[in-house]
């Protein structure tokens, strides 16, 4: 059986709390999800990342990256 779904998706605010390999966020509708997990090192490094230096007073609030909006 076959269904076709035709749908239309407005969203004017979306805070995920955290992401993690395992994530899937879906929007819509999906037939079937296959799970994939890859790490690449894509910049070939060999050693841990530095430590954030994140100077704040009180918790942190709001995404860290700027992001855009799109109004």
């Amino acid at each position: 059986m076959n269904f076709y779904i035709q749908q239309t998706i407005a969203i004017h605010q979306l805070k995920i709390g955290s992401v993690s390999n395992s994530s899937v966020l879906q929007i819509g509708s999906a037939g079937k999800i296959q799970p994939l997990a890859t790490l690449s090192n894509t910049g070939k490094f060999v050693e841990p990342a530095p430590e954030s230096k994140i100077e704040a007073e009180g918790p942190i609030i709001g995404p860290l990256v700027p992001l855009q909006s799109f109004v």
